[in-house]
């Protein structure tokens, strides 16, 4: 079955990337992979459980990070195994790429990362599908370079917002198409293309609010694959609070893209 996905990616099935930020307890993974799988499996659509087990990006020094790294990786391997899921986790650094390959089918690089040329090419080596990031701070027809270095073909790409001014991002939709070109996958990240970095006094505040719309727009100009941070309860998350999608939306959203997506064809 997880196979069956991950191939499912490389022959153009639409896809979806979502869990929370990051790993707090199991039993809240476990209801968003039970929730999520439901949903996507009566609407046709490959899923993919997304959650860090360390967020290595935090900006004040006490800001939760994450369970650890053995606990956290243990967690994405029950989710794996328990509902027969493929999973998704960032990797921060080459000496933690073995160990994450032994668990994640899709290795993450984080945007902040994207340029860190030993971290993309160990990644790709394992042989894993990888997910870049573009950087906040690259131009879309930058990331070509980047894939070039991972001479692999299991690559995918995603946009989510570049820097406009200090604490706020916007999306040019004309990146979808410039990514497109390298014959990626391209995925739109609805959640954090909404954030608002450092907005709250060192903690990024969000835009939940406009998640669904941007989420159809990316659709409409054409994606693969669409990823979305979403909670149980987002206001007692322990990162990234402010900007992830409630989980009991996510019906709507998924049902909303899929008719934009039926629209198209």
């Amino acid at each position: 079955m997880i196979d069956d996905d991950i191939k499912q990616v490389s022959q153009g099935k639409f896809f979806l990337i979502a869990g929370p930020c990051v790993i707090e307890t199991p039993e809240i993974c476990f209801r968003v992979a039970e929730t999520v799988e439901k949903l996507t499996e009566q609407l046709g659509i490959t899923y993919i459980f997304k959650a860090s087990y360390k967020k290595a990006n935090r900006l004040s020094a006490s800001s939760y990070t994450g369970p650890g790294f053995d606990e956290g990786l243990e967690v994405l391997k029950q989710v794996r195994d328990r509902f027969d899921l493929p999973v998704l986790t960032d990797v921060h650094e080459t000496t933690e790429i073995p160990a994450v390959a032994q668990v994640a089918d899709v290795l993450q690089i984080p945007a902040f990362l994207c340029r860190q040329s030993e971290l993309v090419v160990a990644a790709a080596q394992t042989g894993k599908w990888i997910n870049i990031k573009k950087g906040q701070f690259l131009a879309p027809e930058d990331m070509g370079k980047i894939v070039e270095k991972t001479r692999s073909d299991r690559v995918m790409l995603t946009e989510r917002g570049s820097s406009f001014g200090y604490r706020n991002l916007v999306v040019d939709f004309r990146s979808l198409l410039i990514m497109k070109e390298t014959g990626c996958p391209i995925v739109f990240d609805a959640t954090h293309s909404l954030q608002l970095p450092g907005a709250g006094g060192g903690v990024s505040l969000g835009q939940p609010q406009y998640v669904i719309p941007m989420a159809k727009a990316a659709s409409a100009v054409g994606i693969d694959g669409l990823f979305v941070e979403t909670h149980p309860e987002p206001s007692k998350a322990l990162s990234d609070a402010a900007a992830m999608l409630p989980l009991e939306q996510m019906e709507e959203l998924l049902t909303s893209v899929q008719r934009v997506r039926k629209a198209n064809k």
